[in-house]
């Protein structure tokens, strides 16, 4: 019994661990998750480690990892949490649309078994999705004529999400006219309809609004919403109307063509083509249809003829309105015609003068003229009237008849010519009026006497004037005409200093200009007072004086006239004293002057022209004081004579001079003694002497001039043929020495050179040397000088050997040298060589030759010491056979060349311890000395 009972228990465990094993290898291939869209990146979706019966951390050493099939993987592998989390955002309308339930299946690989285990995780929903209708503003139209009960179907709604979150219900917003009906498809969506409750009118209201909105079952709930317009379109239920059952205006007659005096409407409650509305002018026998024109578009009414009002007083016109269909009315409209003031008053000159005289008495009748207006009642009612300010009326007679009169006297002067404007003006409104033009002359009478422009006139003419000058120009007007207004000019006689008025000024009777018959004078009067009188034509003729002042002047026409130091009669000369002990700016005397113009010209100022000692006084600009510069010395002479000038400011300026004469002395006594010296020269001749002087000095310039001017020429010339001799020189090496020097080469001398030579005042023991111009330091040969004596040579042998003399030339000899400082002239203060020669130019050469011929003159004339003795250069010694040239002293220096200061010497002379005999001065110094 016990072991029928185990059996079915065996059985049991048996079915169990089938069970299990079953199970395991269910679980073991397939894996299901849950998670709802929208969630965030890395969010928790499952533990697959535990899942699969693995350990977080064998998850990476088994290589566990997701096998995508082609698909973005939307999931991913916490290898360190064994967890399964999202890899991305998740959508499901974007996965899976309305699909329910949304599944997302994938594999997961274990690559140290190759093992594949299958994931399915389902995506829920939520609720992320509103109602959304396809169009926002859905727009119908439905007819006026619609019944009730008609249904309009409308647009529904869409939403993404699925089950409770999808699209529930729809409502519409509450109105008067229309309904929300939903159905219900066999898709199981709902289809909104629209349905028409009550009649629709359009002209009570054309167009409906209403608010379609759709909602889902979330929570919340959300809910989208469609605009929908609902037009209603018209049909021709309506006839057109006008404005106003009757038109009445007024018209004035004077309307011009063209005026659109009305606008006639009808308005149509329909729209579209059933309100177009036009109109028409009804046609009726008359005129009235050719005086009116009716524009069928707008419904102006237009005049196209002119207006009378007596022909027709107003007009009746008929007017239809017709819309589109054809549907009309009628109205009527009356014209009444205004009367109108359209004719102006009209003149008629009944009788007019044109000329009245200014002393015609008030009340004089200038015209007489009729007004008439063809208007009636108050259009024809007139009024006239005159400018004011006129010295005129109007008085009115009978019949509209109306006469022009003066008010008062007239004045040609003030008006000679009136233009009168006569108005009449109706009462019509607006009044109308009419002008007419009356033109009076005033005749002219002499009531007005010549009037000189001011009260009295001043005028200016400078003195020493010409005759015939014009002085100034009076003008004096008449306001009369012709004869009246012509004015002649005249002086009121008068006498100026004993002599008359018209003598000295005339005037211009017809012009009016001043004319000086005289040079007029300041000095003897400065002005004159005058009066000009202007006489007219007229009869009785009439007149009027004016003072004139006519000042003279004043011109620059006198000099300034010394007062101090005033000149002496009795031919002496006035002295100012100044001691010497005088400090700078002491007062020696004052200049005092006054100028007889005035103004400028009498401005005087002083000035010093001349002094003997120049510095020492000074002279004050304007006061004329006479003051020292600067202390006096010793040495200042005593009389210091000063020439002072006064000079005014005219133009030009003119002025004086005076002469002083300062004495420079503490005492009187000192003056006294020289006061010989102070004294003028009284002879009147002393100024010719003077003159005389002056020319001769220019004649003797003159002459000197000339006697240069020759001299040059003449040198040129000999040196010209010089130059020829130089060019033949060859031929004159043979000839002897002789030929060179002696008598004859020294009357050449004497015959060509002419100068004047200075000596010393001790000139008589003096001894001359006669060197060869151009001839290289050599003295002459002592056989010329034994063969010739050169003083008693008589002139024609100089004349007949002056040719040969002139070609001969000496041999030089080194004996006679100086140095460059020795030399005389312009060559003693160049710096040369002490071996030079002397003379060393042309000029030098002269001068010793001019010396030379001096010297022979004194000797011809006995004063000369040239006879034989020792140291002397006699003419036995020079001529005789002993002449040697140790013989010969040296007088070089003795020699004064004029403009130098070098003076020749001999050095052996400085070695026998001989000294020079000094000299300088000219012929003239030694003159005056021997004189004394």
């Amino acid at each position: 019994m016990a072991a029928p009972q185990k059996l079915p228990h065996c059985r049991k465990l048996v079915l169990l661990c089938f069970l299990l094993a079953t199970l395991w290898e269910a679980r073991a291939g397939q894996i299901r998750y849950s998670v709802p869209e929208e969630i965030d990146r890395g969010s928790f979706v499952g533990n697959i480690a535990k899942d699969l019966g693995l350990e977080p951390l064998a998850l990476a050493e088994r290589g566990v990892r997701i096998v995508s099939r082609g698909r973005t993987q939307l999931f991913a592998l916490n290898l360190r949490s064994g967890s399964l989390v999202t890899a991305s955002r998740i959508d499901r309308e974007e996965l899976c649309a309305q699909s329910a339930p949304c599944l997302l299946n994938f594999n997961i690989l274990l690559e140290d078994k190759l093992t594949i285990y299958s994931v399915e995780v389902e995506i829920t929903d939520i609720n992320d999705n509103a109602p959304r209708f396809g169009v926002e503003e859905l727009e119908l139209k439905i007819s006026e004529t619609t019944t009730p009960g008609f249904r309009i179907p409308l647009k529904n709604a869409h939403d993404a999400d699925v089950g409770e979150n999808a699209l529930q219900k729809y409502s519409l917003n509450l109105n008067d006219h229309f309904s929300l009906d939903v159905r219900s498809g066999v898709d199981g969506n709902k289809y909104p309809e629209l349905v028409l409750e009550r009649a629709l009118d359009r002209e009570e209201e054309a167009v409906h609004h209403l608010i379609l909105v759709a909602f889902d079952g979330g929570d919340p709930v959300l809910s989208g919403t469609s605009r929908i317009c609902v037009k209603v379109l018209d049909v021709n239920d309506n006839a057109p109307v006008f404005t106003q059952p009757e038109y009445r205006i007024s018209v004035p007659e004077n309307t011009p063509v063209d005026t659109r005096i009305l606008t006639v409407t009808a308005t149509d409650a329909d729209e579209g083509y059933n309100a177009q509305v036009a109109y028409f002018l009804e046609k009726s026998p008359g005129e009235t249809s050719e005086v009116f024109e009716l524009k069928s578009t707008s419904g102006d009414l237009t005049i196209i003829k002119d207006l009378d009002y007596e022909d027709a007083t107003f007009h009746e016109i008929d007017i239809e309105a017709q819309d589109g269909p054809g549907l009309l009315t009628r109205t009527k409209v009356i014209i009444t015609v205004l009367d109108v003031n359209d004719n102006a008053p009209e003149f008629y000159m009944t009788s007019a003068t044109s000329s009245v005289s200014e002393d015609s008495p008030p009340g004089t009748i200038i015209g007489l003229f009729n007004v008439h207006d063809r208007d009636s009642g108050q259009n024809a009612f007139i009024t006239c009237s005159l400018p004011e300010n006129l010295p005129f009326k109007l008085e009115k007679s009978v019949d509209n008849y109306y006469r022009l009169v003066t008010t008062r006297a007239l004045d040609r002067e003030q008006f000679s010519f009136y233009n009168i404007t006569l108005t009449a003006k109706d009462g019509g409104n607006p009044s109308l009026s009419t002008d007419a033009h009356v033109s009076l002359q005033v005749a002219d009478i002499n009531d007005n006497a010549p009037a000189f422009s001011c009260t009295s006139y001043s005028a200016y003419i400078p003195e020493n004037n010409p005759r015939g000058a014009s002085v100034f120009s009076v003008t004096a007007h008449d306001p009369d005409s012709n004869d009246n207004a012509h004015v002649t000019y005249s002086f009121v006689e008068d006498t100026v200093q004993g002599a008359p008025l018209s003598s000295y000024i005339s005037i211009n009777s017809d012009t009016g200009v001043l004319y000086a018959l005289r040079s007029l004078d300041y000095e003897q009067f400065r002005d004159l007072q005058l009066w000009v009188m202007a006489r007219d034509s007229g009869n009785p003729p009439l007149s009027s004086n004016v003072s004139l002042s006519l000042f003279v002047l004043d011109q620059n026409d006198n000099a300034p006239e010394i007062l101090y130091p005033a000149l002496p009669t009795d031919g002496s000369t006035g002295v100012e004293l100044a001691p010497r002990s005088a400090e700078p700016g002491y007062l020696v005397t004052k200049v005092v002057a006054v100028d007889r113009d005035s103004g400028q010209n009498a401005w005087l100022s002083y000035h010093l022209l001349k002094a003997s000692e120049p510095g020492l006084f000074a002279v004050g600009l304007h006061t004329g004081e006479v003051r020292t510069a600067r202390a006096l010395l010793d040495r200042d002479a005593l009389k210091q004579s000063l020439v002072v000038a006064v000079q005014d400011h005219g133009q030009p300026p003119l002025s004086t001079t005076v002469t002083l004469t300062v004495a420079v002395a503490d005492r009187i006594p000192d003056i006294l003694a020289d006061l010989g010296s102070l004294e003028p020269s009284a002879k009147p001749n002393d100024s010719d002497l003077t003159l005389y002087l002056v020319v001769a000095v220019a004649a003797v310039s003159c002459v000197f001039l000339a006697f240069v001017i020759v001299l040059l020429a003449h040198r040129l010339r000999r040196w010209h043929k010089s130059r020829l001799l130089q060019a033949s020189g060859g031929s004159l090496t043979g000839m002897p020495s002789s030929h060179f020097v002696g008598v004859n080469g020294v009357r050449a001398f004497l015959q060509t050179y002419s100068h004047e030579v200075s000596l010393t005042a001790d000139s008589r023991k003096s001894h001359l040397i006669f060197p060869q111009p151009n001839y290289a330091d050599t003295l002459i040969s002592q056989e010329s000088c034994e063969k010739k004596d050169f003083l008693s040579t008589p002139q024609s042998l100089l004349e007949d050997e002056r040719e040969e003399t002139s070609s001969q030339q000496a041999p030089p000899n080194t004996d006679w040298r100086f140095s460059q400082a020795q030399r005389p002239g312009t060559s003693g203060s160049q710096n040369g060589d002490d071996t030079g020669t002397w003379p060393n130019n042309q000029f030098d050469t002269e001068m010793l030759q001019a010396m030379i011929l001096a010297s022979a003159s004194e000797a011809a004339d006995g004063s000369s010491t040239l006879g034989g003795g020792a140291g002397t250069m006699g003419l036995s010694a020079r001529y005789g056979p002993q002449f040697t040239l140790q013989h010969v002293p040296d007088y070089r220096q003795n020699v004064y060349i004029p403009g130098s200061n070098a003076t020749l010497t001999n050095a052996a002379g400085k070695r026998d311890g001989k000294t020079p005999a000094g000299g300088n001065g000219n012929k003239k110094k030694s003159g005056k000395k021997e004189k004394k």
